[in-house]
């Protein structure tokens, strides 16, 4: 399963932008790979992996704007189409199993 976080955060004063630089530290920190500006990407494992990082995730969201979380399997997320661009080499785009020794 993949955990995709989506955020539009205000930055216009100096707390606003610390906390957004805060926010985005905080997801790559935890493991999330940005797809685009503002969308982040995680592969989680089950339900209660996902569970977790969402409860690390509501302790550390910053005091204003919009964040939104959404869970799509990898079937879902392998099927993605790309319009315009290409896909980024360090995301894994694929519905087979990784098993890291």
């Amino acid at each position: 399963m993949r955990l995709m976080v989506f955020f539009d955060l205000p930055t216009l004063t100096k707390t606003e932008l610390a906390d957004y630089r805060n926010f985005r530290r905080f997801l790559i920190k935890n493991g999330f790979i940005m797809m685009q500006e503002s969308v982040y990407c995680r592969l989680v494992l089950n339900n209660n992996s996902s569970k977790l990082l969402k409860n690390q995730i509501v302790k550390n969201l910053p005091r204003n704007g919009l964040v939104q979380l959404l869970q799509i399997t990898e079937k879902q997320f392998v099927n993605i189409d790309y319009l315009v661009g290409k896909s980024k080499s360090n995301i894994i785009s694929s519905d087979k199993r990784i098993i890291e020794i």
